[in-house]
Order: structure tokens, then C-alpha cells, then sequence
């Protein structure tokens, strides 16, 4: 097992720790101690989710997190995982919780899920650590969200958009191009800082992401903290704090608009499940601990717009086990979030999708016909997919049925692929020469004023 870099820890303060012995068992990645009086030595109180070290009898060190106080027994999770780990093995407490290193210049950065760089670079020693543990942010400090984060994909932009201080994740089911849509919105994104959180990423999603960024030219304003399917999965548990952290520490400090962005969220609420078996707790639905919402929640309430400084928005990925949208993990995620937006066949649905502060910027801050637009795109599009049921069934088709078949048609191959890229204003012009196509002024329902306005005659005319 290799040694730990402690997190630039003062080595005469541990030294003068005290140093306890009495390890009664090692199951899995969980060492319990009983924790004795001793003289001579600096008394350090324990405390939920403070950091410790971990020495065997070889020298081996490894670091550790308390998160189990029983009277005089204390459970500890080794970060490393337990293996050779023995009986004989001391324990020291360090008296503090995890912490991530802050300043400008991790941007363009690399770590990994115990926050040491993994890029190579210099080792930041001499710069700033926050604590990964902090209380929510206070209600009086919030600010209604009122500004819209553009990413250039219509289907978002136009029909669901992204607002700043929302917390909102991309369902998907498997096999889908999650991880290249994500790293799409991340360049993409109008954001001052991209904040990136791996969980539990084989080497090429790792690679791929890296790549991206780089190729894109945004690298030096993301700051990635990746850990991967090879790392150790109680280790995944730290990132997302990490990232949020450093994510609420620009915005605050430094007055940025913050993007984070995390995949997989079910891959972490797995480690969380793993490590509640190993620690004996009752689980709840589908092997998930009953706290499964409240952790979940603890991290998507980080997205806040602060009075007076920045913002911090999440973007996540859960992906849905068999497709299933009432799995533990997007069943929760839903009651905390505020929307989803619903991946599936390369194409984000729009009647699956949904972003509860869309009304907050739509009309406000983007062009007046954004609205009605909207509404009518898609009242259109369920009339086509009507439509298409009836072609199936082989009933008869009118001509307005006719005229919704090439409606729906066109709205997938020019808004649903979730590789197409068009800013809003471009979105909203390409919607009505759509609707021009397709149908006659009568036949939209809009306000007249609007149809005057943007509705293109001119094409029409020459289309006819």
C-alpha cells in the first residue's frame, strides 16, 4: 500500500497527537478503535467527519475519516482501503475535517478524490486549504434566480433553459452520450469557471473529458477532481464536496459564475450504499440507506445565487439503472432538484424534460416571442407524434395530419439531436421558418402581433 500525501499536515503536531492502539475490528474499508486516556500527549476531541492517521506496524500510513461515535468506540474509513492494514496498526486524530486546496491558480488543474494533484504539476503546497465541510448557505443571502446560463443547445436554451443558482440533472439511460453532452454544455456554457467532478470514471471517460477542455480552449478556467473506477470507492464520497467547496469559494470570494458539473451521481450514491454495509446499517429501499435523500440534497443545495457576489449552478448526471425512472437514485434526485432533463435514443425528450425556473428569464431576459414560441413548438410536436400513432394504426390522414408528419420530422433533425449547436436568437428564427414550412398563420394560434413581427412571408410566398 502506498503512503499518503496527508494534505500538507504539520508533522511535529501529529507527532505530538496521541496515538491509540486498541483496534477491536477491520471490516471491509471500516477500522473501530477504542479510544483510551493517554499522559504525556496532546489531547485532540473527535468529532464526526474529522480526518486521521492510520500507521501499521511496517510504517505504512494511510488517512482516514471518522464517521461512527459510539461512547469510546470509534469506526473510522480508510480512505486507501483497509488491505494490510492490521491489529497492530496505531490510529491518530488530527482534530479537523477534510480539506481542498483554494486559489486561483488550481484552474486548468487536475485532482484527485483525496484533493493531491494528478496532472503533474507543482504540488500547491504554499497555497490556501478550505475545509470540505461547511453549513448551508443562509436563506437571507439568496437571490431569486433571474439569469439565464446560455449553452447553445436549442432543446435546453429554448425549450428548458438553464438558469443560474439551479440545480438540475441529466437522466439517462445506459449507454447513452451522457459524458459527451456534459463536457459539450461545460465548453459551451457561458460560465466564468467550470467546475468538473468524476465519479467513479474508467480512464477514457477521464481522458475524454481532459481532452475536450483542452481542445476547446477552456481549460484554464476548469478545475477538475476526478475519481476514477480504479481509485478507492469510499474516496468517491469526498469529491463532490470538494468541487462544491471550491465552486461556493469563487463564487463568493471572487464574484464568479460557477458551473459544476458531476457524473455519475449513482455511481456515488453506490459508494455511499457500500459503505453502509459495511457499517451494518439497516437499508432502506433497494439496499440504499434511508438517509439516501438527505445526502443527496446536502450537495444540490450548494447551488445558490449569492447577494451581492456570484453564482453556483449544478449540472449532474444520473444515470437510470434498466431505464428505470423510479430507481431510488433519479427517484430522489427528482424531489430535490428543480427539473431534469431527459436524455434518451441521442435525443433530449422534450415532454420528459422539464426546468422549474424557465419562467424566471423566459420573455425577461431573452427576446418577447420566446414564450409563445415555445408553447407552440411543442403543442405542435405532440400533434405529430398523434399523428404518427394514427399512421401506424393506418387510419386515415388529413391534410393537417400531413402537415404535423413533416412538422415532427423537421423539429427532431433541426432542435432533438443533442449534437446540433445554434444560439438562442438563431433557435428562435430557425422555429418560425419551421412553422412556415409547415403551416399557415391561421393555423398557429400566436398573437397576432408576433406573427406580424417574425413570421418569414417573404419565404413562404417563395416556398409556395
Amino acid at each position: 500500500m502506498e503512503a499518503v500525501n496527508f494534505i500538507y499536515l504539520d508533522i511535529s503536531m501529529i507527532e505530538s497527537l496521541i496515538r491509540h492502539h486498541n483496534i477491536i475490528s477491520i471490516i471491509g474499508n471500516i477500522i473501530t478503535v477504542n479510544v483510551s486516556q493517554s499522559k504525556g500527549k496532546q489531547e485532540t476531541s473527535t468529532c464526526f467527519g474529522d480526518l486521521a492517521q492510520v500507521e501499521d506496524s511496517n510504517g505504512t500510513q494511510s488517512l482516514a475519516q471518522v464517521i461512527k461515535i459510539t461512547g469510546n468506540k470509534v469506526s473510522l474509513q480508510l480512505f486507501s482501503g483497509a488491505q494490510g492494514i492490521s491489529t497492530h496498526a496505531s490510529v491518530r486524530f488530527l482534530g479537523r475535517s477534510m480539506r481542498v486546496t483554494y486559489s486561483n491558480n488550481i484552474l486548468g488543474r487536475i485532482f484527485n478524490s483525496t484533493g493531491d494533484p494528478m496532472d503533474g504539476g507543482s504540488t500547491l503546497e504554499q497555497d490556501a486549504k478550505v475545509s470540505i465541510e461547511s453549513a448551508s448557505v443562509n436563506p437571507m443571502k439568496r437571490v431569486l434566480a433571474s439569469k439565464m446560463i446560455r449553452t447553445n443547445v436549442p432543446m435546453i436554451d429554448l425549450f428548458n433553459t438553464l438558469v443560474e443558482s439551479q440545480k438540475i440533472p441529466i437522466f439517462s439511460i445506459s449507454g447513452e452520450p451522457y459524458n459527451q453532452f456534459l463536457a459539450r454544455i461545460g465548453i459551451q456554457a457561458d460560465a466564468d469557471i467550470v467546475v468538473f467532478a468524476g465519479l467513479g470514471l474508467i480512464f477514457d471517460d477521464f481522458y475524454f473529458f481532459r481532452t475536450q477542455f483542452e481542445q476547446a480552449g477552456v481549460f484554464a478556467r476548469t478545475v477538475m477532481f476526478c475519481n476514477l473506477a480504479s481509485d478507492p470507492i469510499v474516496e468517491r464520497l469526498l469529491v463532490p464536496d470538494m468541487a462544491l467547496t471550491v465552486a461556493e469559494r469563487f463564487a463568493v470570494e471572487e464574484g464568479k459564475r460557477v458551473l459544476v458539473l458531476m457524473t455519475d451521481m449513482t455511481s456515488y450514491a453506490d459508494a455511499m450504499k457500500e459503505v453502509g454495509i459495511s457499517m451494518e446499517h439497516v437499508p432502506s429501499n433497494r439496499g440504499y440507506m434511508g438517509d439516501l435523500y438527505s445526502q443527496l440534497a446536502k450537495r444540490y443545495e450548494k447551488a445558490c445565487d449569492y447577494n451581492g457576489a456570484g453564482s453556483v449552478t449544478i449540472l449532474s448526471v444520473t444515470t437510470m439503472p434498466g431505464g428505470d425512472v423510479t430507481h431510488p437514485v433519479p427517484d430522489n434526485t427528482g424531489y430535490i432538484t428543480e427539473g431534469q432533463f431527459y436524455l434518451h435514443d441521442g435525443m433530449l425528450d422534450p415532454f420528459g424534460s422539464l426546468s422549474r425556473l424557465k419562467q424566471h428569464v423566459i420573455g425577461k431576459v431573452t427576446r418577447e416571442d420566446h414564450a409563445q414560441i415555445m408553447n407552440t413548438m411543442i403543442r405542435f410536436y405532440s400533434g405529430a407524434n398523434e399523428a404518427e400513432q394514427k399512421q401506424a394504426m393506418a387510419f386515415e390522414l388529413s391534410l393537417y395530419d400531413q402537415k404535423l408528419l413533416q412538422f415532427g420530422r423537421l423539429f427532431r433533425e433541426r432542435f432533438m439531436d443533442i449534437n446540433i449547436s445554434l444560439a438562442l436568437e438563431e433557435a428562435l428564427d430557425l422555429c418560425w421558418q419551421t412553422l412556415a414550412e409547415c403551416f399557415e398563420q391561421s393555423e398557429l394560434l400566436m398573437k397576432q402581433a408576433l406573427i406580424d413581427k417574425y413570421f418569414p412571408v417573404t419565404d413562404r410566398k417563395e416556398n409556395a
